[in-house]
C-alpha cells in the first residue's frame, strides 16, 4: 500500500509571478485572487489539494516587496513567518524577467533554511525553450535548490510533474483537512477577495492598493439564495467616483462579475449589494486593518 504523504508548502516570490494562479489551478477552485497588478495577495491564503496518496496545503504568501505602509509591513511579516512553519518552500519566479533585486533578497532569506527549496520557473509559455537553461544556470550561481522545475501555471504545463516531484520530498503524514475542504479561510474572506479582484480588473493604476473590501453580512435567505452585503473602502473621494463610475456603471459591472464567481464558490444563487465608502489612509490604521481581517489579534 502506498504511503500517504502530507505537508505544508509555502509559495514565495516577487509580486505578480503567478503564485495565486498556481494555487487556484492545483486546488481546482478560485480561492486566491488573480490580477495583472502586483501585490494583490494581502493575506496568507491556505489552499488544500487532496489526492488519493497525498494532501498538500499551499500557503500563497504576499509578494516580497519593500513596505510603504503598515499594511505592507504586515504583508511582509506574513510572508517571512510562513517559512518557519512548513515542510517545503516553492520559490516561484517569472522566467520571462531578469533576476532582480527582489529575487536576490528572497534567496538571501532562504540560504540558511534547511527546508527543501524548489525553484519554480513559471510562465515558460512566454519564452523560447532555448532560454530555459541559461536562466536556470543563473539561479544556480546564487544557491543550491532541492529541485528546479519549469512550468506554466496558467496553461497547466508541467504542473502535474511538479506535484509528483513535491510529493517525493514530503513526509508521511495524516490528512489534516476533509477531502472536500479547499481552504481554511472563512467564506466571507474569499467572497471579499473575489469582489476586490473584479475592482482590480476594472480600475486604473491609481486605485488597486487603496482598495479594501469587507463583507458586512452574508445570509442564506432560502435554499437557493444567499444575500451578500459588502463595503468597498477607498482612501480618497476621487477614488470613490472612479470605483462607482458614471451613473454607477462600473460598480454594477464589478457586482455582475463578482456574483458569477461567488455563486460558483457557494453553489447557490447570490444577491449581491455593494457600497463604496471613503476611509482616509486606512492602510496605516492598525485597528481598521485588523477589522478588515488582515492582522491577527495576537500581532
Amino acid at each position: 500500500m502506498t504511503e500517504f504523504k502530507s505537508g505544508f508548502v509555502s509559495i514565495i516570490g516577487r509580486p505578480n509571478v503567478g503564485k495565486s494562479t498556481f494555487v487556484n489551478r492545483v486546488v481546482g477552485h478560485k480561492i486566491a485572487i488573480m490580477s495583472d497588478k502586483p501585490q494583490t495577495t494581502r493575506n496568507k491564503v491556505q489552499g488544500v489539494m487532496t489526492e488519493e496518496d497525498a494532501q498538500i496545503i499551499f500557503l500563497d504568501t504576499p509578494g516580497i516587496h519593500k513596505p510603504k505602509h503598515k499594511l505592507g509591513d504586515y504583508m511582509m511579516r506574513v510572508a517571512r513567518n510562513t517559512l518557519a512553519e512548513i515542510d517545503a518552500i516553492m520559490f516561484m519566479v517569472n522566467i520571462n524577467e531578469e533576476i532582480g533585486r527582489g529575487d536576490e533578497y528572497i534567496m538571501d532569506m532562504l540560504k540558511d533554511i534547511d527546508t527543501p527549496i524548489f525553484l519554480v520557473l513559471n510562465k515558460i509559455d512566454l519564452v523560447h525553450p532555448d532560454e530555459l537553461m541559461p536562466r536556470i544556470e543563473q539561479y544556480q550561481t546564487y544557491m543550491h535548490f532541492t529541485e528546479i522545475v519549469p512550468m506554466s501555471a496558467l496553461e497547466g504545463l508541467n504542473v502535474e510533474h511538479f506535484i509528483e516531484v513535491l510529493k517525493s520530498h514530503l513526509p508521511a503524514g495524516p490528512k489534516y483537512y476533509p477531502d472536500n475542504q479547499i481552504s481554511d479561510h472563512p467564506e466571507q474572506f474569499v467572497v471579499s477577495e473575489l469582489i476586490r479582484e473584479k475592482i482590480l480588473h476594472l480600475t486604473s493604476e491609481e486605485i488597486p492598493h487603496s482598495i479594501g473590501v469587507n463583507v458586512d453580512r452574508m445570509i442564506k435567505e432560502d435554499e437557493d439564495l444567499v444575500r451578500v452585503e459588502a463595503t468597498i473602502y477607498v482612501e480618497r473621494d476621487s477614488q470613490k467616483g472612479i470605483v462607482i463610475g458614471k451613473g454607477g456603471k462600473k460598480l454594477k459591472e464589478v457586482g455582475k462579475r463578482a456574483r458569477v464567481d461567488i455563486e460558483r464558490l457557494l453553489g447557490s444563487k447570490v444577491y449581491l449589494e455593494l457600497w463604496v465608502k471613503v476611509q482616509k489612509d486606512w492602510r496605516n490604521k492598525v485597528n481598521f486593518i485588523r477589522q478588515m481581517g488582515y492582522i491577527e489579534d495576537q500581532d
